[in-house]
């Protein structure tokens, strides 16, 4: 289990997402819906590591909104290995100057951070999936694609740690 900066979407694309869920669950794909006892969130995260300590990070992010209103749209699928399914928000200019300054922070603060969410490697997206059967990819991809595109607002953030039972907004 990992840790988060998770950017929470908007409560017309949340509701989008959960049913896409439901679709994929339909078709036989574990959804992010099944797990954390179906306490997960659509989201998109800043950043991750293997455990944040959350004083740190609070004291690091202390007088910027992390929540800001940012437009995300998701106008992709995608599959990184390992069979994990995703929907992929438009890298606009706004929203990589954000994960930059968050990462900044966060560096500057000596917390560490996983490499492939680093400012040039962030691929920004929402997880649908982490177990995609192999034979079941292509009909999962089908489902994603009859809901693009997919336009949000950001409208809260937290810091989560879910093996550890944490969940702290973030303004």
């Amino acid at each position: 289990m990992v840790a988060a900066l998770e950017l929470y979407l908007d409560t017309d694309a949340t509701r989008r997402i959960r049913v896409l869920w439901d679709a994929l669950e339909a078709e036989g794909v574990q959804s992010m819906r099944s797990l954390l006892e179906q306490r997960h969130r659509p989201h998109v995260s800043l950043a991750v590591a293997p455990r944040f300590d959350p004083e740190r990070v609070t004291a690091a992010l202390d007088g910027m909104v992390v929540a800001a209103p940012l437009r995300l749209s998701f106008q992709h699928a995608g599959q990184f290995v390992g069979r994990v399914l995703w929907l992929g928000a438009t890298p606009t200019a706004e929203l990589l100057a954000h994960h930059r300054q968050v990462h900044d922070r966060l560096s500057a603060a000596g917390v560490p951070l996983v490499e492939h969410y680093r400012p040039g490697r962030w691929v920004p997206h929402c997880t649908l999936s982490m177990r995609v059967p192999n034979v079941l990819m292509a009909a999962a991809v089908r489902r994603c694609l009859e809901i693009l595109p997919v336009e949000a607002t950001v409208v809260g953030a937290a810091l989560t740690d879910h093996a550890r039972g944490i969940s702290r907004p973030l303004s």
